[in-house]
């Protein structure tokens, strides 16, 4: 398949699952795509001269496809399960099946519903898989795989205001990762322990050691930040931290993990430089999957590990075009497993666009750039901060709504000491499992960063006039400002022949 065909068929397989995820039409509807696909291949010869025109098969088809895994994703069985014990008192009993999300205030356990009991007797049990999320207390402290009985008020979730009048789409949040019943504050009794996967329950429990490890060096506030940028548990860092990052135009370091990731893929590369090409290559990789085990694994850092990794390819072997077709390949790939994510994940939304800044922009701005000096890398790091910026600069006003007069000025300030920052703790706690001593040079050198960053980010957030609100976008005009500059690199591209078009 020529490159444009192959760009043009998963670009459009992406765009029939947005206009799903905003308005599904429902299954015949993608069923009459393909169908007009197929009428425009057979009669191709006798209305179309143009050789060109013959790439609307290939989008029909793919839109189409796009539409119907929307639609058939759509319709989960354990959606509608609990349907008629909702709104009132019930007593579930239901296992933890992902890590217990400690917010500042309580704390957020995702639930498989197992079934339905009353005065301890099951009165009904579910074989499908069906989500709640249970928000309880700090104590008593619960782990991945607890079996629990939570008795409470089963509820729908709803959709809320933020700021701006902007409305979160919350009910679609949650359903792209099959929860669809809330339960807030019930009485909770502990009936079994391990229940879960026993991969999954090492990996948290390393993880929770490994933050445990840090915050004996590290005190508070740093050590929130730290697991802000770590594992993007931004919750602890209280709101009023919260709410001057996000002054700032800095919130995205602590709120998407999978942004991180990415700028320290790029780090990497640079650290390792000086070996040969397939160590620095191989050792690079191997960091980035480290890395991913060590902070849980979950589905969030999978999907950003992965792109993070072809950043390194990327950037080791110089092959643009190769890479680029890597990268929709695999965001193509995570889309069939989970077509919700390209409108309700931030965090796959942010991974992608910053690391398409990457491959494209970075290595093109350091032209421009070169009075900035390539030692300890500042050269890399300036690029590669101002091109993620760039391509994820609309979506984050569409998410935030707030556009930083300064943010440019403080993500270079701040994003350049950012992978060093993140290398230093992931050391502090790795090495603080072997010895205190060990872990103490990387703990101070991580300390005095984060103590940096802070005040950075205390300064620029008391000056009056950094920020202001935007008017509300809508998601189609956010949607708009990227097909251009995917039309700006297609221009580029052919220009450059990196991509070769359909003659």
């Amino acid at each position: 398949m020529k490159y444009s065909s192959f760009y043009l068929s998963i670009l459009s397989f992406i765009a029939g699952v947005s206009f799903c995820s905003l308005q599904d039409f429902g299954f015949y509807f993608g069923i009459f795509w393909i169908f007009l696909a197929l009428v425009i291949w057979l009669f191709r010869f006798q209305f179309f001269d143009n050789k060109f025109i013959l790439i609307i098969p290939f989008i029909c088809m793919f839109f189409g496809l796009g539409l119907l895994r929307c639609t058939l994703s759509n319709e989960v069985q354990g959606k509608y399960l609990l349907e008629n014990f909702v709104g009132v008192e019930q007593s579930v009993l239901g296992v933890v099946v992902d890590e217990p999300d400690e917010r500042e205030n309580n704390t957020k356990l995702t639930i498989a519903v197992t079934a339905i009991t009353s005065e301890g007797q099951i009165i009904k049990n579910f074989r499908e898989e069906v989500k709640m999320l249970v928000t309880v207390p700090f104590y008593p402290q619960f782990e991945y795989g607890d079996e629990v009985n939570f008795l409470g008020v089963l509820q729908k979730p709803e959709n809320f205001s933020v700021d701006g009048g902007r409305e979160f789409d919350y009910i679609n949040y949650l359903a792209k990762d099959k929860i669809f019943y809330q339960m807030f504050y019930p009485q909770t009794k502990l009936f079994s322990k391990e229940n879960g996967s026993f991969l999954k329950e090492k990996l948290f429990k390393l993880k929770k050691g490994f933050l445990k490890q840090i915050s004996l060096t590290v005190p508070e506030p740093e050590v929130s930040l730290l697991g802000g940028l770590l594992v993007g548990a931004k919750q602890s860092l209280g709101q009023k931290l919260q709410d001057d990052f996000r002054k700032v135009g800095l919130i995205h370091i602590v709120v998407l993990s999978g942004y991180n990731v990415t700028i320290i893929a790029e780090f990497l590369m640079g650290m390792l430089s000086f070996l040969p090409r397939l160590i620095g290559l191989s050792l690079g990789a191997l960091s980035i999957i480290f890395f991913a085990i060590m902070v849980g694994g979950s589905a969030t850092i999978v999907r950003a590990s992965i792109m993070a990794l072809l950043v390194v390819l990327a950037r080791a072997t110089g092959r643009v075009s190769d890479m680029t077709r890597a990268l929709f390949l695999a965001g193509f790939i995570m889309v069939i497993h989970n077509p919700q994510i390209v409108v309700f994940d931030p965090s796959f939304q942010l991974s992608f666009l910053a690391t398409l800044g990457l491959i494209f922009l970075s290595p093109r701005l350091s032209e421009f750039f070169k009075f900035i000096p390539k030692k300890f890398y500042f050269r890399e790091t300036v690029t590669a901060t101002i091109s993620t910026q760039i391509f994820v600069l609309p979506l984050l006003l569409y998410m935030t709504g707030e556009f930083s007069v300064i943010a440019v000025v403080v993500n270079l300030l701040v994003l350049m000491f950012i992978p060093l920052t993140m290398l230093g703790g992931f050391l502090t706690g790795i090495l603080g499992f072997v010895s205190s001593w060990l872990a103490a040079p990387f703990s101070y050198l991580t300390y005095f960063l984060l103590s940096y960053e802070l005040k950075v980010v205390e300064f620029f957030a008391s000056l009056p006039f950094v920020s202001f609100k935007v008017p509300l976008l809508s998601f189609y005009l956010v949607f708009l400002i990227y097909c251009l500059y995917f039309l700006l690199l297609w221009k580029f591209f052919r220009k450059t022949n990196e991509v070769e078009l359909l003659e």
